[in-house]
């Protein structure tokens, strides 16, 4: 057998070894081939010299040559685990990364446990971050918003599937809760510079959620310009970034009034998130 093709009576082992060939690592086509066989890696192992399925090698090959060409394994499997919630994801929708998670642990530190805090998430796409909010602080008041109809889709079917209760709007960043106020607003925006040249490299995942405007800080100045207006007094407003913008948003922060304007690392060490607090606390 080829080193890149499977032939009738392929075993695991023959994936891993065509897998090679293709350029990818042992695990992605161990999560490709539990994926098409819905198995677990700890089946696969105990099993690795068992012939696969004949229907198997047509749905298999085409999934190992799509990675091969750098399509992301979350949208080939169709989930990605975020804060310990499995959320479905597609190309309608960013796939949720780790380093999030430190936005996430920042909201929870303003959000006591027990009290029903109104919260807007921002552009929630798959709904990652307001989920996971509403799964570690069931009684606060969660709301998403996003312009894309297609990935609040996604969003209310995570939600829906979790028994997690957000409110969901679509509209474009504040537009859907006109008048209201909130004692968090949270949001991932698009913040990667147009023409950046790490772009080819997210050329799956949708454009709109990705750029904003020749600096990357189009959408956060809106954010930043508009959240006066529907934070309470003493409210939050936490917006991740870019590792290089962390002092641009601090000082967009501190333009427009808010106080204890601060940034957080994520998991790699790059300044990730910045925040700060309305007045009136």
């Amino acid at each position: 057998m080829a080193s890149d093709t499977l032939q009738p009576g392929s075993t695991t082992l023959d994936v891993l070894t065509c897998a090679q060939g293709l350029g990818l690592n042992r695990l992605d086509a161990q999560l490709l081939l539990g994926h098409v066989l819905q198995r677990s890696r700890a089946w696969l192992l105990a099993h690795d010299r068992d012939p696969l399925p004949p229907d198997a090698m047509a749905p298999l090959s085409a999934l190992l040559q799509r990675r091969a060409e750098g399509e992301p394994l979350a949208y080939l499997v169709g989930d990605q685990e975020f804060h310990g919630l499995n959320l479905q994801v597609n190309p309608a929708v960013l796939i949720p990364r780790p380093d999030t998670e430190t936005l996430v642990a920042w909201a929870l530190e303003t959000l006591p446990p027990e009290a029903e805090h109104r919260v807007l998430d921002l552009g929630t796409g798959s709904g990652a971050i307001a989920l996971a909010l509403a799964d570690q602080r069931p009684k606060a008041r969660i709301h998403a918003v996003d312009a894309s109809a297609e990935a609040l889709a996604v969003a209310k079917g995570n939600a829906e599937r979790l028994g997690l209760q957000v409110q969901f709007a679509l509209g474009s960043w504040f537009g859907p809760v006109t008048g209201q106020r909130f004692e968090l607003v949270i949001s991932n925006p698009p913040y990667i510079a147009e023409g950046d040249e790490h772009l080819p490299a997210l050329r799956f995942e949708p454009k709109q959620a990705l750029t904003s405007g020749p600096d990357g800080l189009d959408d956060i100045r809106l954010i930043v310009g508009h959240a006066p207006a529907h934070l309470a007094a003493g409210g939050w407003l936490l917006l991740e970034h870019g590792w290089d913008q962390h002092e641009a948003v601090a000082q967009l922060l501190r333009e427009q009034g808010f106080q204890k304007a601060g940034c957080r690392q994520d998991l790699g060490g790059q300044w990730r998130c910045t925040g700060g607090q309305w007045p009136g606390a």
